[in-house]
């Protein structure tokens, strides 16, 4: 058999290792395990690894050590699902174990984003005893940094009984991808502490560190470091020492790094172009690309990407395309690895989806940042659902979506309420392990926005270490849901926590405050508002207006709105409808005067609050001039409206013509339309009328427990039991039932709900006996 080797080590054309092998089937030699596994390495070396699989399985009792190559053969063709399925094979066919097997298995499961088979490895690692071998914990470290559990890398880390400087390299760089630039740092200086020498890939680590950070001087503290060492690497580190100073900012070391690099290689120019683009001169950076083509220098992929993100950014379409030339003519990226994610963004900013549609079939399944970067793409067009159909389609060609693509998938569950969907993708995020905050966040925004805030906090709940970010989440979610008790409840958690308060938290608080109309908590919130210097946020004043106008406290609404430094449409819209709910129609009216002269056009929402206001004050004549001149500003009028209008003829008692109005829609009328004039016939004690548009009232169909209860209860005045009863029948017969009433009250600064049939409280007990003996009180005193 030695005599074959050096002709397997001269093979490099198929053809010829395919005559290899036939000489050494005749010859018998392929069942020599040596033999066989050298042929297994050579056709995967060279693409071939359906030989590679062929030669295996036609061995009679492969060992521990041809698995394993076979393993490893897979995984550098980056065949990982197939590689976990082989271990899987092989755990029922060898029965002990080799240590060369695991660092190709953790690998795969790396590559194929299985955190959950990877646990079960480390479980077996532990088992067979390998757990201090420095290769298999080195590789440990690489799959729980790839898969962003860092708890696990760092207990691995800390467990090493002896640690190389591939190690420490490895959890620096787990830290850093991971958004742990500052401990990545100070695992580095432990590092130097310990004496262990650092080479270029260690530097590669704490280098990014610093440009993440953005810490000029310690990024050239560790630039000193570097050439005191005297640390060479082949071009890298200088790459990502440039890399490293654009994000500091430092563009003048950025060139004269670039600039005393003895051979410009493509790997030089694209650092340089890139940093050009990170500090924001693209111009500069498509020069730099014009300089690297006359200086005879082949760009690369990643060298296009830039220049594509220097296009786009610029609004250059046409050259943008011109680069795409470029790479088909010249066969770069053919498979679009690279560039399929910037060509998806250059074809999306000029509307060209179905040019999108074609790179997303030739990307096919190999990389999924692309996948990551279209589904993202639909998602900010409001293509949801088609960016879902994407997210499935990534899965069906066999590609796993990592962190990222779920939580954008969530997000657009969230945005179009397809609960199903959501939570299949959080079945599959646990049977993954991708537990991790990105994802957390999205499974809590998804199911408040789906209605069900309680699968939200549960979630919440369940988290030990909870980020602002989460803590915002779950704020938001229990104010967009109708529960502002919990919502304030939990700001006033996160803020006893002493964690960071930013504007999300504080309008989602203000929000609540506008809810529950509770005005003290709400000047709180302003205060530390102001406390924290937090700056000027069109949101949040626009937020404070429409919180103070409902508490009743127009004054201090009117000054938040004059302090204003700017104003959209929605926040003289707020405006209007706070003076207009408390019946001040002329201070409405001024305000919506104050908008046309400042050349503020009013929408939907302007008409329907100043509609609202004219409503609230019996305004007839104005209400019907604002709802006549809707279509001056090209608006059609819309179902609440026309429901607004309807309301403030049927309070005004004018019924025959709020009908007429109705019978004028050009859509059909819906229960909020129908209800208004109800109420006007309640108002007004005309049941005549109720009685000649009977049958219209009864068609309706809707789920609006309201519609139907003002309708029982106006049976119920005119004393029409019969009615009455059949209209509380048909309630129940479709489902509904009257909403129960609540109040709420603040007592020692905590705010208590209270609704009917109730018993949630501890004191409730106390409560009823007070009432009690407050009621036999009344009596014996003879007030009624």
């Amino acid at each position: 058999m030695t005599l074959y080797m050096p002709l397997f080590r001269s093979c490099t054309i198929l053809r010829t290792l395919t005559q290899l092998h036939a000489h050494l089937v005749i010859s018998g030699l392929h069942r020599d395990p040596q033999a066989s596994t050298k042929l297994i390495e050579s056709y995967a070396q060279m693409g071939s690894i359906q030989s590679s699989t062929r030669v295996f399985e036609t061995f009679p009792k492969p060992d521990a050590f041809m698995w394993g190559v076979l393993m490893k053969c897979l995984v550098w063709n980056h065949y990982f699902q197939e590689a976990i399925s082989l271990y899987h094979k092989m755990l029922h066919h060898v029965t002990s174990m080799n240590r060369f097997i695991f660092p190709s298995i953790l690998r795969a499961c790396s590559g194929y984003g299985d955190l959950g088979v990877g646990g079960k490895v480390h479980g077996r690692i532990i088992k067979c005893g390998f757990d201090s071998d420095v290769v298999i914990e080195t590789s440990l470290l690489g799959l729980y940094g790839e898969l962003r559990c860092l708890d696990n890398a760092r207990k691995v880390f800390y467990a090493m009984p002896m640690r190389d400087v591939v190690s420490w390299s490895s959890i620096i760089s787990c830290l850093v991808e991971n958004g742990e630039a500052s401990e990545g740092l100070e695992m580095f200086r432990w590092m130097v502490s310990e004496g262990v020498e650092s080479d270029s890939v260690t530097m590669l680590g704490v280098a990014e560190a610093c440009g993440e950070l953005a810490w000029l001087r310690v990024a050239r503290s560790v630039h000193g470091h570097v050439v005191r060492r005297g640390i060479k690497s082949d071009g890298a580190l200088e790459n990502s020492l440039i890399s490293m100073y654009s994000k500091c900012g430092d563009l003048q070391s950025v060139e004269r790094i670039f600039r005393r690099v003895t051979h410009w290689r493509t790997a030089s120019w694209t650092a340089m172009i890139s940093s050009y683009n990170q500090a924001g001169y693209f111009s500069e950076a498509l020069d730099a690309f014009v300089e690297m083509q006359e200086s005879k220098v082949e760009p690369n992929s990643v060298t296009l990407m830039s220049v594509l993100r220097s296009c786009i950014r610029l609004d250059l379409h046409k050259e943008g395309r011109s680069v795409h030339c470029f790479a088909i003519r010249n066969v770069l990226d053919p498979d679009l690895d690279f560039l399929g994610s910037a060509l998806f963004e250059l074809y999306s900013e000029i509307g060209g989806l179905s040019y999108c549609q074609k790179v997303l079939n030739t990307i096919g399944e190999r990389n999924v940042v692309s996948w990551n970067t279209i589904i993202s793409g639909y998602c900010q067009k409001g293509l949801l659902r088609e960016a879902l159909l994407i997210f499935v389609q990534m899965q069906t060609q066999g590609l796993m979506p990592d962190s990222f693509s779920m939580s954008s998938a969530l997000s657009a569950c969230g945005k179009v309420g397809l609960l199903e969907l959501g939570h299949q993708i959080h079945g599959h995020i646990i049977k993954r392990g991708y537990l991790d905050e990105f994802v957390l966040n999205s499974l809590i925004d998804m199911y408040s926005k789906c209605g069900f805030v309680d699968s939200a906090y549960m979630i919440f709940d369940k988290i030990q270490h909870l980020g602002v970010i989460t803590w915002n989440s779950m704020i938001s979610g229990f104010s967009q849901n109708g529960d502002p008790v919990m919502a304030i409840s939990l700001f006033d958690k996160m803020f006893l926590n002493c964690l960071e308060i930013n504007e999300v938290a504080i309008l989602s608080v203000i929000q609540a405050c506008s809810e529950l109309g509770y005005l003290e908590k709400g000047k709180w919130v302003h205060h530390k508002l102001i406390t924290y210097g937090l700056g000027k946020d069109l949101y949040i004043d626009t937020a404070l207006t429409d919180m103070y106008a409902k508490c009743g406290d127009l004054r201090s609404a009117q000054v938040v709105f004059d302090m204003m430094e700017e104003r959209s449409v929605v926040s003289w819209s707020v405006m209007i409808a706070g003076y207009g709910m408390h019946g001040k129609i002329n201070a409405a009216i001024s305000i919506f005067t104050q908008m046309r002269d400042t050349g503020m056009q009013p929408n939907e929402i302007t008409f329907m609050n100043i509609l609202s206001a004219c409503s609230h004050a019996g305004a007839v004549e104005k209400g019907r001039f604002y709802f006549r001149s809707m279509r001056d500003f090209g608006i059609e009028p819309s179902a609440e409206h026309f429901a607004c209008i309807v309301d403030l003829l049927s309070r005004a008692g004018d019924l025959t013509g709020a009908y007429e109005i109705i019978k004028s829609m050009p859509f059909s009328v819906d229960a909020s339309i129908w209800g208004a004039l109800l109420n006007g016939c309640r108002i007004h004690q005309r049941m005549d009328m109720i009685k000649s548009i009977e049958t219209d009232l009864l068609d309706i169909s809707t789920d609006d427990s309201g519609y139907y209860t003002l309708f029982s209860n106006i049976y119920a005045e005119g004393g029409n039991w019969d009615e009455f009863g059949n209209v509380r029948l048909m309630m129940k017969g479709i489902g509904l039932r009257k909403v129960p009433g609540y109040s709420i009250i603040e007592l020692d600064r905590q705010v208590y709900r209270f609704g009917a049939g109730d018993t949630p409280h501890p004191q409730m007990k106390e409560i009823y006996s007070f009432l009690e003996n407050f009621q036999s009180l009344t009596r014996e005193l003879g007030i009624t």
